[in-house]
């Protein structure tokens, strides 16, 4: 997706918080693996070829674990 599509798509929907794509990757990785996806399938979605890149996303899962053992 071109940068010009994505900024015509976020104004569309009225969004104004910067918005770019890699940071749409990151949430929609960081997404799947909250909902339990396995690694080597976010793997396979984003495209990766080492499960080293991948691993960068499980930081996000490792906060919401850090959070809710801190609400206890």
């Amino acid at each position: 997706m071109s940068s010009t599509v994505l900024k015509k798509l976020i104004d569309k929907a009225g969004i104004e918080k910067k918005v770019t794509p890699h940071k749409l990757r990151h949430t929609y990785a960081t997404r799947l693996l909250e909902k339990e996806v396995h690694l080597v399938d976010i793997q396979a979605l984003l495209g990766h070829e080492s499960i080293a890149t991948t691993q960068i996303y499980t930081h996000a899962g490792q906060e919401r674990l850090s959070k809710l053992v801190a609400d206890i």
